[in-house]
């Protein structure tokens, strides 16, 4: 089935002019008078089913086509007497859906499921017959598809009903490909329903089937649903997009000369490619006309070059930049970072002189495999389990129980994770659509080595809630590739984030975490815990309190020496440097010499006002005195837990700064006087061994 052709079936009276070019079609009466036949001899195939088998042969030569056979049987049997809305046989719907998934490539098993997806709701049949008949997998996948039928287009029951299919989709991918073929053959035969219910069954398909077929990558599924949907909500723009395609098929198409320059150029160089002009749906000519205004004739299509090898991608790339000019802000590489919904190609684009005009010619170059997949996409992969499920739902939750599925993206995930703790339907469905339309992806790493996938423009509120859940309500920071920021900070693609949580039963989200909180699990979690705790969790000082300071009586420049004779020699306080620092000394009022660090950004200052450095060096002796900075939670005896530490290394305090606590984070600042230099390191560990603490640096 082609993801992009120019004639989709749109409306009941535009049928005739709008057959899709190069797309098999059941003939409904004529499969509606054979499955009124009944049964044939059980040595050939119905003829009903014969479109069937033939599609799954073309992609599984060696398929079974008995069981398919079986399936067939009872779903006419059972629906034997049902008729559709359109006065077609009811047998006509399954075969149609199945027909759409053999087309795709599916596999025998879910071509099954797909005959029998209807038996268990609208006949006699029964799960445990199925399960007797087909097995266990085949059963597991009708029983979820019978979980989102028959649905209700009310604004109460879409919720609940989408719910549903989020639950059975995360149990199996082929539960949502039944569901999706099934809603496009109902939209192809919409016209037979009430105007007003075809608007509302169209929006809830764009809004929410559309954008899970892209995110399973089942575009050929998409794109006609996009453009049945077009028809129905925007009459006059559609009509407008027709009237543009067929006034192009008037005139003569530039792509297939294009196309035959670059079969020529990839034959001269060796290359071994397919190179075929595909035609625009109607929807993505509609972007394209209001993205350039008036159209060219190359605007129509697009050149798909199919080659054998990964690596022939780039070479085709190569000689398609080298032999025409290049439009280089099209060109994409979804090879090397796939998308979201395992689709990956080239995108390219370039400008040759067609006739007496210059025309653009968009190209996408992939293998056939990755054909295959942007096409089909979880439906192309087969059957994705390592073992066949059991009849009974697995929870999502259960990890130990849940099946290992490669085709389950962390968008899935997401959404099974945070679906059970929407507070109401309605919450539910607008976090469902804005969740729907992001995108894009972002994988993070955690502290211990994990991967969290997130939506693109995540912060570090969602990669806490999406670690530790409601245990993210006591998160009072993070370090993003090693360095201390803030929750509000947005991470990229790559980033390595360690979250920073505070066990303390006082702690908890502020309401400006709402306004930097992306995935619904975060904005769920935050707005119940702000519900329950409208007071917020932490009482307001009766007034602020000023630093806790603990002062010393030394001080002065340690085992520094200045080349400046006679010359006091002061360690800078910024800075606080020790042996076997890199230092430099400035004369300052007094005649005294203040010693930084080279990298200090005092002496930088310095430098810039034209002050001129002094040559300081060290004394043999190891004693030196230095400012570490420990940060860590609030919590009772901290302060003499720390000053212990430190004084089990021998260490004197000079002296010791303890601010306020700011979101239960308490900064400490203390000036040492260590007897040898080398116990730094030492030190440095032990201050951090200290529960509560989280970092120790030097000032």
């Amino acid at each position: 089935m082609s993801a992009e052709a120019t004639n989709p079936e749109a409306r009941p009276e535009a049928l005739p002019e709008l057959r899709r070019r190069g797309r098999t079609r059941l003939d409904l009466r004529r499969l509606g008078r054979a499955a009124l036949l009944g049964p044939t001899p059980r040595d050939r195939l119905p003829d009903a089913i014969g479109h069937v088998a033939e599609a799954h042969r073309a992609h599984h030569p060696d398929a079974d086509l008995s069981l398919l056979r079986r399936a067939y049987l009872l779903a006419e049997t059972s629906h034997r007497g049902q008729m559709r809305k359109s006065g077609e046989p009811y047998i006509t719907h399954p075969l149609a859906v199945t027909l759409i998934l053999a087309e795709l490539g599916a596999e025998t098993t879910t071509l099954t499921a797909s005959l029998l997806h209807d038996t268990v709701e609208d006949t006699d049949v029964t799960l445990d017959q199925v399960r007797e008949e087909f097995g266990d997998e085949v059963c597991f996948i009708v029983d979820g598809v019978t979980k989102v039928e028959k649905i209700d287009y009310g604004a109460a029951a879409e919720p609940e009903t989408f719910r549903k299919m989020l639950v059975a989709t995360g149990n199996d991918v082929r539960v949502m490909s039944i569901k999706l073929a099934d809603r496009l053959h109902n939209m192809r035969t919409l016209g037979v329903m009430r105007p007003e219910k075809q608007a509302r069954i169209a929006k809830v398909t764009r809004d929410v089937l559309i954008p899970l077929a892209e995110r399973l990558g089942v575009q050929a599924l998409k794109t006609e649903l996009e453009d049945l949907v077009f028809a129905i909500l925007h009459p006059e723009e559609y009509e407008h997009t027709r009237a543009l395609i067929a006034a192009h098929a008037g005139e003569r198409d530039p792509l297939p000369a294009i196309a035959d320059s670059v079969r020529s150029v990839l034959r001269d160089a060796g290359i071994a490619a397919e190179v075929v002009v595909r035609p625009r749906h109607f929807v993505s000519v509609h972007r394209i006309s209001l993205k350039r205004g008036e159209l060219r004739g190359s605007d129509f299509g697009r050149l798909l070059v199919l080659v054998g090898e990964n690596a022939d991608c780039y070479a085709v790339l190569g000689e398609l930049h080298t032999c025409f000019t290049p439009v280089i802000s099209e060109f994409k590489d979804f090879i090397a970072t796939p998308k979201f919904n395992l689709y990956q190609s080239l995108h390219t684009a370039f400008a040759t002189s067609e006739g007496p005009t210059t025309q653009v010619a968009e190209v996408i170059v992939r293998t056939r495999q990755m054909h295959r997949v942007a096409e089909a996409g979880v439906v192309a992969l087969g059957n994705p389990y390592t073992a066949p499920p059991s009849a009974e739902p697995i929870a999502a939750a259960d990890c130990d129980e849940e099946r290992v599925d490669p085709t389950r993206p962390g968008w899935l995930s997401r959404l099974l994770d945070w679906q059970q703790s929407a507070p109401d339907p309605d919450t539910f469905w607008d976090v469902l659509r804005s969740e729907l339309a992001q995108d894009r992806e972002i994988t993070v790493f955690r502290a211990d080595g994990g991967t969290l996938g997130l939506p693109a423009g995540a912060s570090c509120i969602d990669a806490a809630y999406a670690q530790y859940g409601e245990a993210a309500h006591g998160c009072i920071g993070a370090r993003v590739n090693g360095r201390l920021t803030s929750l509000s900070s947005r991470l990229s693609d790559g980033d390595t984030v360690q979250l920073l949580i505070a066990h303390d039963a006082s702690s908890g989200p502020t309401a400006d975490w709402l306004d930097h909180a992306k995935t619904p699990a975060a904005r769920i979690a935050v707005s119940s815990w702000l519900e329950a705790h409208p007071d917020g969790a932490r009482p307001a000082d009766a007034a602020p309190r000023a630093p806790l300071s603990v002062i010393g009586l030394r001080s002065g420049g340690g085992n520094a020496v200045a080349d400046l004779p006679d010359a006091t020699v002061r360690l800078a306080g910024c800075c606080t440097p020790v042996p076997p620092d890199a230092v430099e000394g400035f004369v300052v009022r007094g005649g005294a010499v203040t010693v930084h660090r080279v990298h200090c950004a005092t002496v930088a200052q310095m430098r810039a006002v034209g002050r001129t450095p002094i040559a300081v060096h060290w004394r043999a002796t190891a004693d030196c005195r230095v400012t570490l900075l420990a940060e860590s939670f609030g919590r009772p005896h901290l302060l003499a837990d720390l000053t212990e530490a430190i004084a089990r290394e021998g260490v004197e305090v000079v002296s010791a700064t303890v601010e306020p606590p700011v979101e239960q984070r308490v900064r400490h600042s203390y000036t040492l006087q260590l007897p040898d230099a080398t116990g730094l390191p030492a030190l440095m560990r032990a201050m951090r061994d200290v529960p509560g603490v989280y970092d120790v640096s030097r000032a």
